[in-house]
């Protein structure tokens, strides 16, 4: 499976990219004293019931919601300090996996500030329903 629509598959590709927060990250002491800005990249995909040929409800209950995946992603950042990016990507795709049409999740968490020579760091994790 991957993060492409796929209609044969019954899948669509919910996004969210870019989305630039606060977070208190990191294991060393200048980034335990202050948050740091974070951009945080989702990429879910979902069962599509109206796929291959169909048009589904013109309805939000009947999909996943983005707006909910980005106040997940922001209250995960907002929970306290997390010493690592792959433990905040990993409680992001955890409550992304919680809507059981979400079968796939492939998450980024960059820090563009962590080094003045480098555009940014980070990691990119993927989790799926067993």
């Amino acid at each position: 499976m991957n993060f492409a629509p796929d209609a044969e598959q019954r899948l669509r590709l919910v996004f969210v990219r870019g989305l630039a927060l606060q977070a208190r990250l990191g294991v060393y002491p200048h980034e335990k004293a202050a948050p740091q800005r974070v951009i945080i990249g989702v990429e879910l995909a979902v069962e599509d019931e109206a796929a291959p040929a169909s048009v589904g409800a013109d309805d939000l209950r009947r999909v996943v919601d983005y707006e909910r995946v980005v106040r997940a992603a922001r209250a995960a950042a907002a929970d306290g300090h997390t010493l690592l990016v792959e433990t905040l990507a990993e409680r992001i795709a955890a409550a992304a996996l919680a809507d059981p049409r979400v079968l796939r999740a492939r998450v980024s968490v960059e820090k563009p500030d962590a080094f003045p020579d480098a555009a940014t760091v980070g990691v990119v994790i993927e989790r799926m329903r067993g």
